[in-house]
């Protein structure tokens, strides 16, 4: 597995699990942001960087994004966002 794949599959599978928490859920605590130390599909020491931030304004919808490189290259890494909607209190790809 190539050095790309494998931090894009760690990203996706972490922003799916970000993304289980809904609008309401998350209204309470954004902007809030956290970074771990984990692994990837293929093994790799990685940080995992997830953050919740307003879109646009205080109280609207959240952008949700998750970040995930190796300790000493942040520039070579992976980050991925996705909506979750005031609105429908869901995703929106």
């Amino acid at each position: 597995m190539s050095f790309e794949t494998d931090l894009l599959e760690a990203a996706e599978d972490e922003l799916d699990r970000a993304m289980t928490l809904g609008w309401r859920e998350l209204v309470k605590l954004t902007p809030w942001g956290d970074t771990f130390e984990g692994f990837t599909p293929g093994g790799r020491e990685v940080c995992f960087e997830r953050t919740y931030l307003w879109e646009h304004e205080t109280g609207g919808d959240i952008r949700v994004e998750v970040s995930v490189y190796e300790a000493r290259a942040f520039e070579d890494g992976v980050r991925l966002t996705r909506v979750i909607t005031k609105e429908t209190g869901g995703s929106n790809e």
